[in-house]
């Protein structure tokens, strides 16, 4: 089983406000991520939460998703991933990591990285455009005790790094997967693309 683990737990302090539940579209920024996971051929969504966690969950628990909390999400995205990573069953065979400030990224983005590792037997799957690495990152579930293991300070690099032979770069024609949302700039971006 391969689920799809969101990252929803961060403070948005460049924000300036939750970017989690600006509008985008019909939705907000994490109800599109979770719609875009759930559109997927992941098998199940768990979305981590720590700040606002109250507010997040409101907006997106009727999608009919899993969640963790992560008590640490001051600590940065490495310990999100953590907590995603301790509530996954013992039967999941690999966790796709989406970033909760992508709401632009396409399902069939997530379908080519989940085809990936199905086709090239890799522990790791990154996405690239032209040569350059984004997300969402797949992990296979061998590397769990890894991951929980990994200083907050350090994120999956680390890990990609220890393991390198087992690394399969996804190139995708979609420059989506190197964007994020950080400061309020970024959002109005955003949502000028979408007009467009």
């Amino acid at each position: 089983m391969i689920w799809a683990v969101i990252l929803a737990a961060g403070e948005s302090r460049r924000m300036g406000r939750q970017k989690l539940l600006l509008p985008f579209g019909e939705t907000t920024v994490v109800g599109a991520v979770v719609g875009t996971a759930c559109a997927s051929r992941v098998d199940q969504v768990l979305a981590v939460l720590g700040a606002d966690r109250d507010a997040v969950r409101q907006e997106i628990e009727p999608l009919g998703i899993d969640f963790a909390i992560n008590e640490d999400f001051k600590m940065g995205m490495v310990s999100s991933v953590q907590a995603g990573f301790r509530a996954l069953p013992a039967d999941a065979e690999a966790a796709v990591v989406m970033l909760g400030d992508q709401p632009f990224l396409p399902a069939r983005v997530v379908d080519a990285v989940v085809e990936a590792y199905r086709r090239s037997g890799k522990g790791i799957v990154v996405p690239a455009f032209q040569g350059r690495r984004g997300h969402p990152v797949l992990v296979d579930l061998k590397f769990r005790d890894e991951v929980l293991a990994l200083d907050p300070a350090d994120g999956l690099r680390r890990l990609m790094r220890a393991h390198p032979k087992d690394v399969f770069e996804a190139e995708v024609e979609d420059a989506n997967i190197l964007r994020d949302m950080d400061v309020p700039e970024d959002y109005a971006n955003e949502l000028k693309r979408r007009l467009n």
